[in-house]
């Protein structure tokens, strides 16, 4: 599997790029911003963008849906209880909206889903918390978790639709199930582990 992550956008969100080696399919996790960095990084990996897939609808993970859509044809995937904040994010979010031209989904998604990327399946975690329908997409023994868990930190819960209590069980319940040596890769800093998070993590 091609993987390739990167910072973008001023809250220094974690964009992620995977593709299949052998039919060049592609997708792109969390385009929060930069939206022609992004599409020069799937020229340059010479990928065929079929989905853009998103954690959650915040404003920082969604900031550049339109401009990789609108440039790749990509369809554009969040899960069911987070779909109207693609098409209303000011109403969702404490950052400015002013130049997010919004995007409704092409597909909701919801628990255990496939997302087939060439010979990539990618399976769908419902992990609420965050916000309702924050989700984390695990493929192989990688973890891309969003804004649930974090190396060392996990998710704000305190704006609109969180809950603590909800992100707090969406990890122990979903997360920390896998085997120790899963990768994480999170929506914002470094990766982790899971193993690494169950030792040194304070939340849990």
């Amino acid at each position: 599997m091609i993987l390739k992550g990167f910072e973008v956008g001023l809250l220094a969100t974690n964009c992620y790029i995977i593709g299949c080696e052998e039919t060049g399919a592609g997708a792109v996790i969390d385009p929060g911003d930069e939206g022609e960095r992004i599409v020069e990084q799937l020229e340059k990996l010479k990928l065929n963008c079929r989905y853009i897939i998103l954690t959650h609808g915040h404003v920082d993970h969604i900031g550049a849906v339109s401009d990789v859509h609108e440039a790749t044809g990509a369809e554009v995937l969040i899960h069911r209880a987070d779909a109207e904040r693609l098409i209303n994010p000011a109403r969702y979010s404490l950052l400015p909206t002013g130049s997010l031209k919004p995007k409704a989904a092409d597909r909701l998604l919801e628990d255990g889903d496939k997302i087939q990327v060439g010979r990539i399946t990618l399976g769908v975690i419902h992990t609420p918390g965050h916000t309702p329908g924050g989700i984390c997409l695990r493929v192989g023994d990688v973890l891309f978790t969003g804004d649930t868990l974090f190396y060392g930190s996990v998710g704000r819960s305190d704006l609109p639709g969180g809950s603590h209590a909800e992100l707090i069980n969406s990890i122990k319940t979903r997360l920390l199930v896998f085997p120790d040596d899963t990768r994480v890769y999170p929506g914002h800093g470094p990766a982790s582990s899971i193993g690494t998070e169950k030792k040194i993590n304070p939340f849990l």
